[in-house]
């Protein structure tokens, strides 16, 4: 164990500025340090040379996950060219975020190379209708995503593998924001 760690672990300022967690942060890490130079020793002494299976490729046919009772119909779907439903819609949940960020910057592009030029009154009017239109299609899309998070993390089997929500009202906020600060002050 070095050094450092040990003068952390008994330094009374730092018990007494972070209290117990950071004794227990410390005694982990201590016990990591611990279990790996356990683990570089056996490597050494070649523990770890010639197990059963080396270099050979890993056996995933089943989900662990999956309950028992499943594990026929998933495979009979996985030969298919078919996935769970929960997996299906996190691979949709991927792709409309991305779509929504491209979205965004093209929309971004478009304002900047907008007031580049000097516009019109009607230009400018054009403009403020397109970007409220944005606003609102952005907030469906927004909507949209939302809702499929929510299904997907009632549907996904391990909580682990979830996926984080957002404030639909802080997104659009900062979307505003983002977009407000590229036209200029006088329209």
């Amino acid at each position: 164990m070095s050094k450092t760690i040990d003068d952390l672990l008994w330094n009374k300022k730092m018990v007494k500025d972070h209290g117990i967690d950071m004794q227990h942060t410390l005694h982990l890490i201590k016990c990591h340090d611990f279990v790996g130079e356990m683990i570089a020793q056996a490597q050494a002494r070649g523990e770890f040379d010639n197990l059963e299976g080396a270099g050979q490729p890993l056996k995933l046919e089943e989900n662990p996950y999956a309950p028992p009772e499943l594990h026929m119909a998933y495979k009979i779907l996985k030969d298919a060219g078919f996935a769970p439903y929960w997996i299906e819609l996190g691979k949709e949940i991927d792709t409309l975020r991305n779509k929504f960020v491209l979205e965004v910057d093209y929309f971004k592009r478009y304002t900047r190379s907008l007031f580049c030029q000097n516009l019109s009154p009607r230009a400018v009017r054009h403009y403020e209708r397109r970007k409220e239109r944005f606003y609102a299609q952005s907030r469906e899309r927004l909507t949209e995503v939302s809702r499929k998070i929510l299904d997907y993390n009632l549907l996904c089997p391990v909580r682990q593998l979830g996926k984080s929500n957002f404030d639909m009202e802080e997104e659009m906020k900062r979307l505003v924001q983002e977009i407000e600060e590229l036209v200029p002050a006088v329209t």
